[in-house]
């Protein structure tokens, strides 16, 4: 390994090792949260809820794209930090290799399935007759035409912060929101007729991550001369064992990307009975409560590679270390987070929308929303590291906890018990209750990690 690189890894202070990485990261998922809202802003500017509405219903099958990508690239991501920890640098450009060509693949399969399934899959969203129109304009861009560029520069972020290029994947992933921020009035409000707004939302977004795609693809092959990373098929086939623990950590990652997708599928589907104002709402505010969220997932992210790398290492006490930190700075986040959105419910409501209606109902379920926020963290952040460490059975485990254990049932019981508002209020009941088998859970693993460490 690369002495810098090597150094961030071992020596370097946690803060500031944990900074290195995670800065980079966070500002892209700032930048990635931005330009997901800036669809949502600018279709709001039409003053449409149906248009809201549709283009909020493709955010789940949206999500299945990155869970694609979690599959290729936290699996392979993952495995190349803790090779490097064990020194097999060989190996971990094979796997490289590998995680690309197995993204690329999904990501085909996943569009030509939208292509030909996509009126039922829309019904099954909670479609109706005055969304469905919408929903499949931006679904055909972002999704069937889309997939691939999205998933392939998920995956090659991912491989590239799994050897600490934090600052090339961040500066990929700001590059793709900046660039949609400003294509998204010009396609919409210019190139393209009045009504076809979420198909040009759409087809910006496509667009974007093209052009990320194509930058990173460029950084990979500026590192040709590196022995890190590598995404020629002569790299060579990883051993079994490894192709193994790419998917012995990578299905858990989609299957937990694919659960949380499954809550957001009841949660549209239990909000649309209500109307398309509700509907609407929540859309808004599922995608407005990112903001802590994306910071959260990019801290953690920064965290993972350090973590991976001193777990394979034998460095029990410095994964530790970086763990607790991380954890004490997403909690920081999370508390700062609920004083925000309970002040500025109102506003942020407004930003996206204008209709008075849609506001009221919106701001009170941001209200409720955004309490689960520190405990929504924890979930993720102690998945994120089993994920790291290779427990991928412990990282699933969790996650099947988390929503078909916890917050879906909860999600129906509650919204026969308190209607709409039994909805909104589920994050918070489940989230406590995952977090508390959560600790259980960590604890475990860190008394197996003394227990080498003797």
């Amino acid at each position: 390994m690369e002495n810098k690189n090597k150094e961030i890894f071992e020596s370097v202070p946690i803060p500031r090792a944990l900074a290195t990485l995670a800065i980079p990261t966070i500002i892209g998922q700032l930048v990635v949260l931005i330009y997901s809202l800036a669809d949502t802003f600018y279709i709001g500017r039409t003053n449409n809820p149906l248009m809201v509405a549709g283009a909020s219903l493709i955010l789940p099958v949206y999500n299945i794209c990155i869970s694609i990508a979690g599959l290729a690239g936290v699996g392979g991501g993952t495995l190349i930090s803790r090779l490097l920890g064990a020194g097999k640098e060989r190996e971990a450009r094979k796997v490289s290799s590998f995680s690309f060509y197995l993204s690329m693949g999904l990501s085909l399969c996943f569009s030509a399935g939208m292509a030909l399934f996509m009126h039922p899959l829309l019904g099954a969203l909670g479609a109706s007759g005055e969304t469905y129109a919408y929903a499949r304009q931006y679904a055909f861009c972002v999704i069937v035409l889309g997939a691939l560029p999205t998933v392939l520069s998920i995956t090659l972020s991912n491989l590239l912060r799994s050897v600490s290029c934090a600052k090339q994947a961040g500066f990929g992933v700001s590059m793709g929101g900046v660039i949609n921020i400003f294509l998204d009035p010009l396609f919409m409000f210019v190139l393209f007729p009045a009504g076809m707004e979420t198909a040009a939302a759409g087809i910006a977004t496509m667009c974007s991550n093209i052009l990320v795609c194509v930058y990173y693809l460029a950084v990979f092959r500026r590192m040709g001369g590196q022995r890190l990373l590598s995404l020629s098929p002569m790299a060579g086939v990883p051993e079994k064992k490894e192709i193994r623990a790419i998917f012995s950590v990578g299905i858990p990652a989609a299957l937990a990307t694919l659960l949380f997708d499954l809550a957001y599928v009841v949660i549209d589907k239990l909000a649309a009975s209500y109307g398309d104002i509700p509907l609407a709402a929540v859309g808004i505010v599922l995608k407005a409560e990112r903001l802590p969220l994306n910071v959260g997932i990019g801290l953690c992210q920064g965290m993972m590679p350090i973590a991976a790398y001193n777990y394979s290492s034998g460095n029990y006490q410095r994964m530790k270390q970086v763990v607790s930190f991380s954890r004490l700075v997403g909690l920081v986040i999370g508390a700062a987070s609920i004083v925000m959105y309970e002040l500025f419910a109102v506003q942020i409501l407004q930003f996206f929308i204008q209709d008075p209606e849609t506001v009221g109902i919106g701001a009170d379920f941001l209200r409720i929303r955004c309490l689960a926020t520190p405990f929504m963290f924890m979930c993720f952040h102690l998945v994120n590291l089993f994920q790291a460490v290779g427990k991928g059975s412990s990282a699933l485990f969790l996650a099947v906890v988390r929503w078909a254990v916890f917050n879906i049932p909860i999600l129906f019981l509650f919204n026969q018990v308190f209607g709409m508002y039994g909805i909104v209020c589920t994050q918070i009941v489940a989230d406590i209750c995952t977090v508390m088998v959560s600790f259980y859970v960590y604890r475990q693993f860190v008394k197996t990690c003394r227990d080498f460490c003797t």
